[in-house]
């Protein structure tokens, strides 16, 4: 797992470390750095793509140009660093280094070629897909459609749990259905409950459409070890962010949900007070990010030196980090 990152001079995060955990919640204003931390993790697999001019601070171009460092630290039992650095000159260079040797190394270095970030878009969701082997659902191209088809015939008791969901989280919809709209392309509707009528997935609502993507993404068969996603609860009803919070927590505790595979680290992000009380229990998974003229940093909520004192006699961390007493909200720079 890997235990924080560390942030040089990187967009809006010039001197930042961000702590994880297996699931952790990033809570914070526009441009304090929660989308751009999730950046960094997509960019750790194809960091070769990038050029100074596109990571770099904004001081940086008054300054000295100072390299940029993005820093990732597995704690136990890999014990292990990676630091990839862009210059003003030259090309993006990644160090790796380890207290166990290379054998964690190796399997660390295919383990990031794996992570995936996720900022779900609903106008992309509905489309049909070309049906291709093994498809995965994509964080990049539209592919929902497909990876549904692919997960009822590979496996099928999965397909039926994650319909059993649907239903849980969206009570109006019984059952996930497929069209083959032409030769070698799949599309899905959903079910009505009441009067199984079909519904074509270009007519659902994006929160629909949004809410059945974060059911694929938590019923995958082999998810990748890290997940960054930006704001799940978007487009949620919030009384439905509870049956959100679980999906996720069925990536990052798989135990606990009958579940015999390894667990996958999660990073989501959200700017709703709402969707932060379902994790008002786990105080230990939330982050504030929190911007102060051109830079933003990270802390954690358990590190805030009165949070029992704040907390105490209310019953909603949501509306406690509204009033911005714990930091993280709009503010003039």
């Amino acid at each position: 797992m890997i235990e924080s990152i560390e942030f040089k001079n990187f967009k809006v995060l010039k001197d930042a470390k961000l702590s994880l955990g297996p699931f952790t919640l990033i809570v914070g204003a526009n441009g304090s750095g929660k989308s751009t931390a999730l950046q960094a993790i997509r960019m750790v697999r194809e960091f070769n793509q990038y050029s100074y001019s596109m990571v770099a601070h904004v001081e940086a171009f008054a300054e000295t140009k100072p390299a940029v460092e993005v820093g990732l630290q597995w704690g136990s039992p890999y014990n292990l660093f990676l630091k990839i650095k862009w210059e003003s000159s030259g090309i993006p260079t990644p160090t790796w280094g380890s207290e166990n040797g290379t054998p964690f190394m190796v399997k660390a270095q295919a383990e990031c070629n794996r992570f995936r970030v996720y900022a779900l878009d609903p106008r992309s969701l509905p489309q049909p897909v070309q049906l291709t082997p093994n498809l995965e659902f994509s964080a990049e191209e539209p592919s929902l459609a497909g990876f549904l088809d692919r997960l009822r015939d590979s496996e099928p008791e999965r397909f039926e749990a994650l319909n059993e969901e649907l239903g849980r989280l969206l009570p109006e919809f019984d059952r996930i259905l497929f069209e083959t709209p032409k030769a070698g392309h799949r599309s899905f509707s959903l079910r009505t409950r009441n009067g199984h009528h079909r519904i074509p997935a270009i007519d659902l609502s994006q929160g629909t459409l949004l809410a059945l993507a974060l059911l694929a993404i938590a019923y995958q068969p082999s998810p990748p070890p890290l997940i960054g996603l930006e704001e799940p609860d978007r487009g949620i009803h919030p009384r439905l962010l509870r049956q959100v919070r679980d999906a996720l927590y069925r990536l990052s505790y798989p135990d606990s949900f009958g579940e015999s595979r390894e667990p996958v680290q999660v990073i989501a992000t959200t700017q709703s007070p709402y969707f932060l009380d379902e994790f008002s229990d786990h105080p230990e998974e939330i982050v504030i990010a929190e911007k102060t003229g051109l830079e933003a940093k990270f802390s954690r909520l358990m590190d805030h030196p009165h949070l029992e004192e704040i907390l105490e006699g209310t019953s909603s961390l949501g509306e406690v980090w509204y009033t911005g007493v714990l930091g993280g909200v709009p503010a003039r720079s």
